[in-house]
């Protein structure tokens, strides 16, 4: 899958109240593409992240996969291609606790009234190292757990791209550290698009392709 975002703007009131979140972003992500985009808090970065999965819309600029432009589609069909194309992974875990992990997982699947594919259920749970704690409950997980399921729910739906908002915020560096080389597997063995944003400069390396934002403005490092 092909994304471009062209001249994309995010604006917040007006006249002397306005607030360029979002200031003209240009940026292609190929498939299998690996990106970090860094910045502090308040650069726009989660602002971007909301714009290029389709959780919001700009206020100027075009968005488009494969061509099309997502932001003419009805509120049902962007909704529907966000669980069929798309897989999130938040700073929170968003599990929900009276459901197993198991159930967790199957969450995205049973709400597009899908069939889930147990093998493949099966070799993400191998691959993110919870096969053992499916039948538990969030609450019996430690954080790092919890985000593996997380992880593993975002994939269930066989999503051609995955985006990450801080996905190790909420956990200890040890932990982070783990997720952050899980995520790489997913990456490598399953050739998942991958755009991650985060503050932290150790993760933004493990990308193949960073950006770095400030005051709503991206660019590229490394070139």
């Amino acid at each position: 899958m092909h994304i471009k975002a062209k001249q994309l703007s995010k604006i917040y009131g007006e006249g002397e109240g306005e607030v360029i979140a979002l200031n003209r972003v240009d940026l292609e992500i190929r498939q299998g593409d690996f990106i970090s985009i860094m910045g502090p808090s308040g650069s726009g970065k989660s602002t971007l992240l909301h714009l290029l999965s389709g959780l919001d819309e700009p206020t100027s600029g075009q968005l488009t996969y494969d061509g099309k432009d997502i932001y003419r589609l009805t509120d049902r069909e962007l909704s529907a291609f966000r669980r069929q194309k798309i897989g999130f992974i938040f700073q929170q875990f968003h599990l929900l606790p009276v459901l197993t992990a198991r159930e967790n997982m199957l969450m995205p699947v049973l709400l597009d009234r899908k069939k889930p594919d147990e093998e493949y259920m099966e070799r993400i749970a191998g691959l993110l190292g919870i096969k053992e704690r499916l039948s538990h409950l969030p609450h019996e997980l430690s954080g790092g757990q919890q985000q593996r399921v997380a992880i593993a729910r975002a994939l269930m739906a066989k999503p051609e791209v995955i985006f990450g908002d801080e996905p190790t915020g909420n956990l200890d560096r040890r932990s982070g550290a783990e997720v952050m080389e899980l995520l790489g597997e997913v990456h490598r063995t399953l050739g998942k698009t991958l755009v991650i944003i985060t503050h932290d400069s150790g993760i933004a390396s493990m990308a193949s392709r960073r950006f770095s934002i400030v005051d709503g403005i991206l660019q590229e490092v490394g070139r």
